[in-house]
């Protein structure tokens, strides 16, 4: 075995021996928010963002954490918020929190996994950019031969590739509670007609780059979901950015339209929760321990292949 291959197989077994954090505590400052996967905490003149390793689906956080998911999601997000600021704006500041965190037994907990951001206002919708014909657009157009009122051409294939990249936004639920799908002139009567196009436009364009350095590297992204904010009257990107919760990551090797594709993401998690019949609303079931240590070698193998040098 090469050393580069032993170096991976020593990672994804202190990945899976790391414990996981479903909650953090103790960390000295007010508790804003605790959503389906960030804890965010008031430090006055910033936030600080805290990815666990719960994992969500349908909506609902599972009772099974993925060990060293919170880490993978952090590293990727600070990777495409640098990569993609020539694009817009965002509310990336940095990952050193010895200005604000002195215990190192707290430094410990949140190493790898935290983030400092700027404080914004975020818009009530999630900005869907989908290049190929997967998921609930699939199934949607398996039924009507569109999807929210978009045109596609006949004959598709699930995971065909469309002839261009499409936004198709969604409602920003709370926790518990489902997104729905919206058209583009539903989210200009949620934020007017200034701030849907800034968001359309942008969506698209964070899409378009992110997909080909993607795609330079292995992997085809399928769709991805941003966030948006607002500091005074400017527009910026918040939140996550293109991790496997918030993306279809498919290899290129292996591509196969005409069905489900091999995927670095929760889809693996998805699937599994869907042939075991659950019902999709809370209590979730526990997970397995191989689906466990499945999705998290596949989050360790988006992280390893998007961040690589080409």
């Amino acid at each position: 075995m090469s050393r580069g291959a032993r170096r991976n197989e020593q990672e994804k077994r202190n990945t899976m021996n790391e414990t996981a954090l479903m909650y953090t505590e103790g960390v000295g400052y007010p508790l804003l928010s605790r959503g389906k996967v960030r804890d965010v905490y008031d430090l006055q003149d910033a936030l600080l963002v805290v990815a666990t390793d719960r994992i969500s689906c349908f909506d609902v956080v599972l009772p099974t954490p993925i060990p060293g998911k919170g880490r993978v999601l952090t590293q990727l997000s600070r990777f495409w918020f640098e990569a993609l600021a020539d694009v817009i704006p965002n509310h990336y500041i940095g990952t050193d929190l010895s200005g604000y965190v002195r215990d190192p037994n707290i430094l410990a907990q949140l190493d790898g996994r935290s983030m400092l951001v700027r404080k914004a206002k975020p818009l009530p919708i999630e900005a869907i950019v989908r290049g190929y014909l997967s998921g609930s657009a699939w199934k949607e157009y398996a039924r009507t031969g569109a999807f929210r009122g978009l045109a596609l051409p006949a004959g598709l294939r699930e995971s065909d590739p469309l002839s261009y990249p499409v936004y198709t936004p969604s409602t920003k639920a709370e926790q518990g509670l489902h997104d729905e799908n919206i058209t583009f002139d539903e989210t200009v009567h949620l934020v007017g007609k200034n701030l849907a196009r800034a968001v359309r436009d942008a969506s698209l364009q964070l899409y378009r780059k992110a997909a080909d350095l993607a795609r330079r590297r292995g992997i085809i992204m399928a769709d991805t979901k941003f966030e948006f904010g607002l500091v005074g009257n400017e527009v910026i990107l918040i939140d996550e950015v293109l991790t496997p919760d918030s993306s279809r990551f498919w290899p290129t090797d292996g591509y196969a339209p005409g069905g489900p594709q091999p995927s670095f993401d929760k889809q693996y998690v998805r699937d599994w929760l869907e042939d075991a019949g659950w019902n999709k609303t809370p209590p979730a079931p526990a997970l397995p321990e191989d689906v466990v240590r499945k999705t998290s070698e596949k989050y360790q193998e988006a992280l390893r292949r998007l961040t690589a040098k080409p």
